[in-house]
């Protein structure tokens, strides 16, 4: 596939400065951040891919919206506004917004998972599987088999493999797995789309056995364009016909609106049944946790934002530029001989640390290796998506092996230009060409009980 840029379907309005540092800056930079990416300035970053969550730029829409935004403590009009277009585009009879994500899975997961019970996924990101073992819970990853292969290219590679899910059912026990857990696209394993008829598959096993899905549906819209543009019977479908089919297959879901509903905060979760008794309960969670149901840690403005963000997050030529961003540094790593988890996923591209440094355990770390290169090559900052962001087993203490070494350039949407990527691409060149030089990765000196890779010290191992 030749590099091929899709043009933007939209025209810039407003700019931020940006400055490149120098090499000797970054070095220092970043070691007076302990070798974490997450301690740098955002000042001294040139491109930043850290995360897609939060980071993109709104539209004059969005803007406008924001002066609507009705602050009332309970019921006001932008609550409204915003749970109208949820239901209408998910099609779920309760909606709830929270301030993100990670709030949606602390308000719910308790309410199905405890000490004894698991919870099995397609792949949990890391602040999923946190939330699963604070509620008491143990995380069990059932991704396919493709998927553990960066270098193959094939498409729906974020499948749940259905067939190890029902024979971990059986070993488990169903009366002890308390969700099964769909995420959509799946980052952990590169961004990387599931299909309809998985949905569906999945969803016939969680009703065989009672056991409840849930959606996690960062990034819906991606993954159903995936869907129109890769899957038989699709191509004439709506982007929101295909979004409806897909969250009919779930019982509840979780979101961080920040990713596809293009908003820098919030979220939200929704539950099928809108008369279930489980929505009492999470309400009762959600005034502990976030605030009272209708606004739920959001403010109005922001609920007013979302509310049009939901809408421009599923339309097709946002999401063919969005996607042909991907699409376009692939192609460019393609020609150079990088390696990457392939196809492109919908948020981000996936490199194979393993692959650019062979001679690097996993316990130093390889994509985090790569990801501070990368920072002290350019002024980039992405992030180890690996053994280092796994963690230790809750049980053992002992470092977790993850099933990949991936450094994530998580793409902001609406955000970087085509000249940036090439800023990107080329960098990594210049990796590629003395990785053979670089003999030794990274050790933790400090760490914090959960979600390690935020605030951990590391240095580095000398030859």
């Amino acid at each position: 596939m030749s590099a091929k840029y899709v043009a933007e379907p939209f025209r810039i309005k407003s700019v931020e400065p940006i400055r490149m540092t120098t090499r000797r800056e970054r070095e220092e930079k970043i070691l007076a951040a302990r070798n974490n990416v997450f301690g740098l300035k955002s000042e001294d970053v040139y491109v930043d891919l850290l995360t897609d969550s939060g980071t993109g730029a709104m539209s004059i829409d969005q803007w406008a919206g924001i002066m609507h935004g009705d602050e009332a403590y309970a019921g006001a009009s932008s609550y409204l506004k915003l749970t109208s277009a949820a239901k209408d585009i998910f099609g779920y009879g309760y909606v709830q917004p929270v301030h993100q994500g990670r709030a949606a899975e602390q308000v719910l997961f308790p309410l199905f998972l405890c000490a004894g019970k698991y919870a099995i996924s397609n792949m949990h990101f890391d602040t999923t599987r946190a939330h699963v073992e604070i509620a008491g819970g143990r995380a069990i990853d059932c991704v396919v088999p493709a998927a553990k292969e960066p270098s193959t290219r094939a498409p729906f590679k974020g499948n749940m493999d259905v067939p190890r899910l029902e024979k971990l059912i059986g070993e488990l026990g169903a009366e002890n797995v308390g969700l099964i857990i769909m995420t959509v696209t799946n980052n952990s394993a590169g961004g990387q789309p599931v299909s309809m008829q998985n949905m569906r598959d999945v969803s016939a096993v969680c009703k065989r056995y009672n056991i409840p899905m849930c959606i996690d549906a960062a990034r819906y819209a991606e993954n159903a364009f995936f869907v129109k543009r890769d899957e038989a019977g699709y191509a004439d479908k709506s982007i929101k016909d295909i979004v409806s089919e897909t969250f009919s297959y779930g019982d509840v879901f979780t979101m961080s609106s920040k990713k596809d509903g293009i908003v820098n905060m919030g979220g939200m979760f929704g539950v099928k049944d809108g008369d279930s008794p489980l929505v009492l309960k999470a309400k009762a969670n959600c005034i502990c946790f976030e605030g009272f149901y209708t606004y739920g840690g959001m403010s109005g403005r922001d609920m007013e934002a979302l509310a049009v963000g939901l809408y421009e997050g599923i339309e097709e030529d946002f999401l063919r530029y969005r996607i042909g961003q991907m699409e376009y540094i692939g192609a460019r790593l393609d020609e150079a001989g990088i390696t990457y988890q392939s196809p492109v996923g919908g948020h981000g591209v996936f490199l194979d640390a393993k692959a650019m440094f062979p001679h690097i355990p996993y316990y130093e770390f390889p994509a985090q290796v790569l990801a501070l290169e990368l920072y002290k090559e350019a002024g980039i900052r992405c992030c180890d998506i690996g053994s280092y962001m796994m963690g230790n087993n809750p049980d053992t203490g002992e470092q977790i092996e993850s099933e990949f070494e991936f450094a994530r350039l998580a793409i902001p949407r609406r955000v970087y230009t085509q000249a940036h990527l090439d800023v990107v691409v080329e960098a990594l060149i210049a990796i590629k060409e003395r990785a053979h030089t670089i003999k030794r990765g990274y050790r933790i000196t400090w760490e914090p009980p959960v979600l390690r890779h935020f605030q951990a010290h590391l240095e580095k191992i000398e030859e």
